[in-house]
Parts: C-alpha cells; structure tokens; sequence
C-alpha cells in the first residue's frame, strides 16, 4: 500500500497542475469536515454514540479515515489544515492522533454547524464519513441533521442531503468541495447535485442497518488516494453556489415545534409538518436550522 502511494504521488508530482497555488501565493488551506455514519464498518448506533459498545473503536477509525485526508493535504503541499468533528456530540475523534499542526473545532452550538470555521481563505473543503439524506431509500443511516426529528430538508425546491447543504455553505465563501467519502449511495447522491467532486467509496449499502464494507485500513487507503486525485485536479472544481433569496422547507416528524416555530413572522407553516422560511444566504440558513432544531427553554448553562 505504501508503495502504492509513492507511485501515486510521483504521477501527482510529474504530471498533475499545480495543486492549490494561487498566483504568487503557495500557501494551500484544506478544510476537512467530519462525520461518522459513513465510515468503514459503521452500521448501526452501537458504533455512533458513547453508548454503543463498538463506539470507542469506531473512534479510532473515524480519526483514521480523517488522517488519511490529512496525510494527502499534506503530500500537496498544504500548509493549514482545519478538521470540523461534526458528529453526534461534536467530540469524537481523538484529537491526540492528530498532528500538531492541525487545528480542531469541536462541540456544539457553532454558527456554521457542521462548516463551522470555514470562510474564503480556504483553498478546497473535503467531507470525511458523510452519509446519504433522509430522502434517499437506500443509504446506509440515511437522514438529514437529525435521524430522529428530520423528514425532509429542501431550498428552493432541491432536495438536501448534508452533503449538498455543507457544500452549499462552502460554496457561500468562493470554497469548492473536491471529495466525498461514506456508502456508495451517499457518495453518488453527493456528485449529482454538487458536481463532479472525487468519491472515496469505504462501504456498500445493503440497507438502513447493513453494508458490505472495507476494512479500516482498506478505507483509509482509498480515502487517501481519491483526496490525492482530488487535489491534482483542483482547478477543475468549482464552487456549489445557491443563488438568494433561499427557500428553505423543513419538514419534522411531529406536529408541536412546527406549530410553535410558525409563530414567528418570518416563518410559514406550510402545511402540518413543514416549515418556511427564506435566508438572504447559507450562513442564514445555517442559523435557522440551528435553532429550529437545537433550541430548549430548559437549556443549560
């Protein structure tokens, strides 16, 4: 494998353009955002929370598959590196296994969820362990922010997945997304809205709950290789634009919080289980979503 990577990164050296260097600037800024349904192996909840009892494996490999994104940033030449933990509780991967020049954003709220620190110093974002929306039949853990309280996330009229919408807050800042990994579903759902982006396919969906998956290491390798085409051909990619005004649909599983969030004047019920609302931009969008589905008046501290 290692070998294999050498030979990779000599055809990247000979043969590929310049890798993220702007004119008369060779500073190369990667964002990384980072979820964990679609890692190698994940098929249930006993990998995804503290509860599970593969959780603190699966940690392990979450955190690989997110060095193996960084160690190919780094053969290209990157000088700053971000990774957004953007799972669950915002504190899983193990950010000791990270190098010291790597820079972590961790725990919730954040004004940007899941693309929380990105802004247009950034050269390229890439998404680790992503999974396929609540709309998709097929992906493996399919949902849309929350399993638990999503039914459907559109803006103006598109169907979202997490992958569209981060892509879409990248694009707010002038940032294309050049790589995708998780299921093959949520990889190929990914490619036709955002655009041809490289797909780093770690597992195979057989259903909501089961996959035909590579081992760690297998998903590592592949991880690496695909973000080094990604980043050979960075000028190919472009960035994931949503023209304003935006349109947001929300639909949630019960009836109370849309009732109550539709007492907002800018906010419409558009029927019992969908919300409106229209954002000037993505970062707006973000903070909607944000507290339409994060806010309690039992809060603490």
């Amino acid at each position: 494998m290692r070998t294999t990577r050498a030979l990779f990164f000599v055809l990247l050296a000979l043969c590929g353009p310049a890798v993220a260097q702007q004119a008369g600037d060779d500073s190369l800024k990667i964002y990384i955002s980072a979820d964990m349904e679609g890692v190698a192996g994940v098929v249930t909840d006993q990998q995804l929370g503290p509860d599970g009892f593969e959780y603190q494996r699966f940690r392990e490999f979450m955190t690989g598959e997110v060095n193996a994104a960084i160690d190919a940033a780094r053969e290209a030449g990157a000088t700053e590196i971000l990774v957004s933990d953007s799972h669950g509780n915002g504190q899983n991967l193990l950010i000791d296994k990270l190098g010291e020049d790597i820079t972590v954003v961790r725990s919730w709220p954040r004004p940007l969820a899941m693309m929380d620190g990105i802004d247009e110093t950034f050269d390229a974002a890439m998404f680790i362990g992503y999974h396929a929306s609540t709309d998709n039949t097929r992906g493996v853990r399919a949902h849309t922010m929350s399993s638990a309280n999503v039914t459907g996330l559109r803006i103006n009229g598109t169907a979202m997945s997490e992958g569209s919408l981060n892509a879409a807050i990248a694009g707010h800042f002038g940032v294309p997304v050049i790589l995708i990994s998780g299921d093959d579903v949520a990889v190929a759902e990914t490619q036709v809205i955002v655009g041809d982006i490289e797909g780093a396919v770690v597992k195979y969906a057989r259903s909501f709950h089961s996959a035909r998956t590579l081992t760690p290491a297998a998903a590592r390798e592949v991880i690496y290789e695909r973000a080094l085409a990604a980043l050979r051909r960075l000028d190919d990619f472009k960035p994931y634009v949503l023209t304003p005004p935006l349109e947001v649909d929300l639909s949630l599983k019960n009836y109370r919080p849309v009732e109550l969030l539709a007492y907002l004047p800018n906010v419409e019920r558009v029927n019992s289980h969908t919300l409106r609302y229209v954002a000037g931009d993505m970062p707006g969008v973000s903070h909607f979503l944000s507290v339409a589905l994060d806010y309690r008046v039992d809060l603490k501290p």
